[in-house]
């Protein structure tokens, strides 16, 4: 396990029902294959070593026998391999028979684990020749030359670098109280079920529903392995199985019915499954029931990564983590938009208001605000002309933006006003004595602040209130104005971030509005965003460009959702964004090392350096798992140090 990533896979070997010999030397020949792919955890399906459909065959002496023979040539194959390797067998013990999965590394048998819950209905009727975990106890044996301890107790396995991982077999998956329950509360991060479920019509949907759920309920990584070609005989076909969840995720799954044997490998995330688990209070109160006995695996010689340019995660990293997947956008657009509908037509009946005012620049941001208003006011049946749109054209506003904001506000039916503000503003700098060709913050903040004064005093002529238009990336890096765009009344945008923001006006331009009001939303679209508080260059073109200044804001709310959600390190980030943005990804921008470590650091030192902001912000709905809000999920003192933080990118 390294930056919290471990490699783990799930195997479906060749098999033949009864040959053991043929049976290790195809379980081997997938070992060596991941552990050459640096597999650190492998399991095999249920009684691999002899094939699960031996029935009768299993009251064999010599099946018994040859099976164990079978594992001590499996323990002298693993003995210089460090990768674990969980395999499936019958294993006798006193005067029972049990069906068990055997844990092996280095030559040696850490641990044997007995299946809990046998089926015996349907085509399955294993009590009528094993017994259940819950029929023996503890017990000291010797099994392929090993001494190993066997009991109906939970087992939780750990290895040399800390990752946890428990077993469960088959049918206890199915059980209403699964062994994993108890495996992952007693803290197993991954749990591995060697299984041997036949296929039915309409069987396998209801299998990975189960395995993604169980994986979620435990906040754990699911790592099943099934049966495959080799076993389907006489009345049932088993389909082959290999399928790795996380936290409710798939992220692998074989192709079943295929003849040859499959491996399939996967990084999980261990250090995210734990932020989640400290995160929720009730799988912490859960814990106090989580019980178990913890068996340590063999110390293996880890290689030693100088720097995180050493060390490449293989699996998918999504670089838009706040974009829903196109299976689903629209589905997803449509419920964020009525969550923020929801929000803001709750507080226009609490306070019996039927007027809003709201800033329209021609941007993503306010168009998006506007767009909900419009969506409040006519579920609220009120008139849209009680929305009250103003255009505030400043030194730094193009005609594109100007034109798009009155475009939008006269085809969506609101009242609209326009009042310029170059006049007041250069007012304002003689009063201060601030020289007007000096482009500071100074000159910028005044803009701000004078739109703001506007708003906030005419939502008093109105009897309405101040609707704000300020997204969740602005409020992590602090790009607003303090007492000015930075304050409303109600936040509609607060936990929207930047790269979410245009596929929810798309979505609006697609299935909302008139042909009008879709030409202008397209056209917002795809103007550079921009606060336009600095002067257009000489052929009228925005010369302010927000992500000149800033950085990307894929790669900031990429950073921001990983940092809030799981409270990864700045060293975990960097070579996550460098597999996110590698350029695999057409949708998305290509940055190399240099570019993300720099845009790392200033997300870090804006994050820290504005919290300030976010401690003292207006109401707004929270829409997504991640949010700022002072009063809600981030609770972060204002005068926090990021010299941690900002030392470990210097350092990478």
């Amino acid at each position: 396990m390294k930056y919290g990533f471990a490699t783990v896979a799930a195997a479906i070997p060749s098999v033949k029902v009864a040959d053991t010999h043929f049976n290790i030397l195809s379980i081997e020949e997938q070992i060596a294959k991941a552990e050459g792919k640096g597999v650190e955890l492998i399991v095999f399906p249920e009684l691999s070593i002899t094939g699960y459909t031996c029935q009768d065959l299993f009251r064999s002496e010599l099946l018994l026998q040859k099976a164990e023979e079978a594992l001590v040539h499996l323990l002298d194959f693993t003995r210089k391999l460090d990768i674990i390797s969980v395999v499936g067998m019958p294993v006798v013990v006193g005067d029972i028979l049990l069906n068990c999965a055997v844990v092996v590394q280095q030559g040696t048998v850490l641990g044997i684990v007995p299946k809990t819950f046998l089926p015996n209905y349907g085509e399955f009727y294993e009590k009528r020749w094993f017994a259940s975990a819950l029929d023996i106890t503890e017990r000291q044996v010797y099994f392929a030359g090993n001494p190993v301890t066997i009991s109906s107790d939970p087992q939780v396995f750990v290895t040399a670098d800390g990752l946890k991982f428990g077993i469960e077999i088959c049918e206890d998956l199915w059980s209403p109280i699964p062994p994993s329950n108890n495996l992952a509360l007693a803290g197993a991060d991954v749990i591995l079920n060697l299984s041997a479920s036949d296929e039915l019509i309409g069987k396998h949907d209801y299998l990975r529903q189960l395995i993604s759920q169980q994986s979620a309920r435990t906040i754990s990584a699911y790592v099943y392995s099934g049966c495959g070609f080799g076993e389907s005989t006489q009345d049932v076909v088993y389909g082959g199985n290999a399928i790795i969840a996380e936290n409710g995720k798939l992220l692998a799954e074989a192709q079943r019915f295929v003849k040859e044997p499959q491996l399939e490998i996967m990084q999980i995330d261990i250090e995210r499954l734990r932020s989640e688990r400290r995160a929720n209070t009730t799988f912490v109160m859960a814990q106090r029931t989580g019980k178990a006995r913890f068996t340590d695996t063999k110390p293996v010689e880890t290689l030693n990564y100088s720097s995180a340019t050493d060390f490449t995660i293989t699996r998918e990293i999504d670089p838009l983590p706040f974009i829903p997947k196109s299976d689903d956008m629209k589905r997803s657009c449509e419920e964020i938009l009525n969550i923020q509908t929801s929000g803001l037509s709750k507080r226009l009946h609490h306070t019996n208001c039927k007027n809003v005012v709201v800033g329209i620049s021609g941007g993503l941001d306010s168009t998006l605000a506007l767009l909900v208003c419009v969506r409040a006011f006519d579920y609220l049946g009120l008139d849209r002309k009680g929305i009250h749109g103003i255009t505030m054209p400043g030194f730094g506003t193009t005609d594109r933006t100007h034109d798009n904001a009155v475009s939008l506000m006269t085809s969506l039916g609101v009242t609209m006003e326009e009042i310029p503000i170059t006049k007041s503003v250069t007012q304002h700098f003689l009063d201060i004595h601030h020289d007007i060709a000096n482009h500071d913050v100074t000159y910028e903040n005044g803009q701000a602040r004078e739109r703001t004064q506007i708003l906030m005093d005419m939502a008093n002529r109105v009897g309405g209130m101040v609707v704000g238009t300020g997204d969740l990336s602005e409020l992590a890096l602090g790009w607003a104005t303090y007492n000015g765009d930075h304050m409303s009344m109600y936040g509609v945008n607060a936990s929207i971030p930047k790269t979410l923001i245009r596929h929810l006006v798309r979505y609006v331009a697609d299935n909302d509005v008139d042909e009008t009001s879709r030409t202008t939303l397209l056209d917002i679209i795809d103007t550079p965003i921009s606060p336009e508080l600095i002067p257009a260059d000489a052929d009228g073109n925005i010369s302010q460009k927000t992500e000149d200044l800033v950085g990307p804001y894929e790669l900031h709310d990429f950073f921001l959702y990983h940092y809030l959600r799981f409270g990864y390190r700045p060293q975990k980030l960097f070579i996550m964004a460098k597999a996110a943005f590698n350029g695999h990804n057409p949708s998305v921008g290509t940055y190399n090392e240099n570019t993300i470590k720099h845009w790392l650091h200033t997300f870090f030192r804006r994050f820290f350096a504005q919290q300030f902001k976010r401690s003292c912000l207006p109401d707004g709905p929270k829409v997504g798992s991640v949010s700022l809000s002072p009063r809600g999920d981030w609770r972060m003192p204002s005068d926090a140090t990021s010299s941690l933080w900002l030392e470990e990118i210097d350092s990478l």
